[in-house]
């Protein structure tokens, strides 16, 4: 029987007999209250038992009990038997889990939306020299590294930083943030010291080679100017020989140069100043007017006068880089927009041409080194395919991004985008 029923039927019963008692006895109202009274007291006394149980964590078998109050007390016990299979699931998930994670290599640690240490496996303790009792620590008092804690601080994982080992200075560790759950964070630390140590080994060889290449380069490019000014015309076959020769030692000149100036903007730093934009801008469009099939192709507009605290040097290769792109992969008829203004706080550059467009799955790859567009138009230009890769290093350098919108047959808009801190109005400094 349904223990709602069962406990309505027996108070039913216990009223009929009051009411009945009550009449024959002319006691009606004494005796409905103290049956009133007995079965609050009953309720009160349940309430107490029930209330004791629970406080005691509701383990154990329950208080023996008769109607409604033993179905609640058989719920919450058959509750509590779920919960504790749960708990138990759920304990060995984690179990597996902590397992799994002290078997990476990769230091990995758990943090709170404070940015206090939960849980970290071994490799942790090894390479960022954590310990079991830093547990409840806040992770920036113990790796003190100020870009770091702005990493931290910024709360933008999508991109991954490289820190010494606070262990050991010569260990060079990726680290990035994965968010999950309520506010908590996973952080991971990998050792890329080889990778570091290989990439350094690739940089030096490629200036080493740059370096190295200039002076037979120079030999031959004096030989061939020699063999030019001997050379009496009477030989097509000579004459065509020499240009051919000549074009080719200038563009590998070019190349040699770009590569230096990559490897430039890749490991040395010089003292940023307060660039004066639009007046370079001014020179590099007029610049870029005097290239072949160029004049009247640029359309210039200062929008805003913003200067920016940068390398000068670094800026002009960059926005030159993107001029000489949009002519070059653009008809000859064509308008080239240059824009200089602010959005939303931030100094912006586009560089918009009427091209051919590149391709959505190309854009990610424009700014590898030596990759190059497969398009028609493209074939026929030369060039070094490093541009876009000196492009991406200089603005990287004033922590600035590149934003690529293009479409094909319709053209191409090149954006770099500054930070709104990089503004500067000191006149003493302008560099242009």
């Amino acid at each position: 029987m349904n223990p709602w029923i069962r406990e309505i039927a027996t108070l039913s019963l216990l009223l009929l007999a009051a009411i009945i008692v009550g009449v024959l006895g002319k006691i009606l109202v004494p005796i409905l209250f103290v049956l009133l009274v007995s079965i609050l007291i009953r309720q009160f006394y349940q309430i107490y038992r029930f209330e004791k149980w629970i406080d005691n964590g509701g383990s154990g078998k329950y208080p023996k009990s008769t109607g409604i109050w033993e179905a609640i007390y058989f719920h919450v016990y058959r509750m509590k038997k779920r919960e504790k299979k749960r708990k138990k699931k759920l304990g060995k998930m984690v179990d597996q889990f902590r397992k799994s994670t002290e078997a990476l290599p990769d230091a990995a640690v758990v943090l709170s939306p404070n940015d206090e240490i939960e849980w970290s496996n071994k490799a942790a303790m090894k390479v960022l020299g954590l310990d079991k009792s830093d547990k409840g620590q806040r992770i920036p008092n113990l790796i003190r590294f100020p870009e770091f804690t702005r990493y931290l601080d910024n709360r933008k994982y999508d991109d991954v930083i490289v820190l010494p080992s606070p262990v050991d200075p010569n260990v060079m560790l990726s680290v990035r943030v994965v968010p999950y759950g309520a506010g908590l964070r996973l952080l991971l630390a990998q050792d890329v010291t080889q990778l570091k140590k290989m990439e350094i080994m690739r940089k030096d060889f490629v200036a080493n080679v740059s370096h190295e290449l200039r002076t037979p380069l120079t030999v031959l490019k004096g030989y061939l100017e020699t063999i030019k000014d001997m050379d009496d015309g009477e030989s097509g076959l000579l004459s065509n020989s020499i240009t051919q020769m000549q074009s080719q030692t200038e563009r590998m000149e070019h190349l040699v140069d770009d590569l230096l100036l990559l490897t430039r903007l890749e490991t040395q730093k010089k003292k940023a100043k307060c660039v004066d934009i639009p007046g370079l801008l001014s020179k590099i469009c007029s610049e870029g007017a005097s290239l072949k099939n160029s004049f009247g192709r640029i359309d210039l507009k200062l929008e805003s006068q913003a200067k920016i605290i940068g390398v000068e040097e670094d800026l002009r290769s960059a926005f030159t880089n993107l001029l000489v792109n949009a002519l070059k992969y653009s008809s000859e008829d064509s308008i080239v927009n240059v824009r200089w203004y602010e959005h939303q706080g931030c100094p912006r550059l586009d560089v918009q041409d009427h091209g051919e467009g590149i391709a959505a799955l190309e854009i990610p790859r424009v700014t590898e080194r030596f990759y190059r567009v497969d398009t028609n138009l493209s074939k026929k230009q030369s060039g070094t395919g490093l541009g876009l890769a000196i492009v991406k290093h200089a603005l990287q350098n004033h922590e600035a991004k590149l934003e690529i919108k293009s479409e094909v047959g319709k053209g191409s808009c090149f954006s770099c985008i500054f930070p709104g801190r990089l503004v500067c109005t000191d006149e003493k400094d302008v560099v242009a």
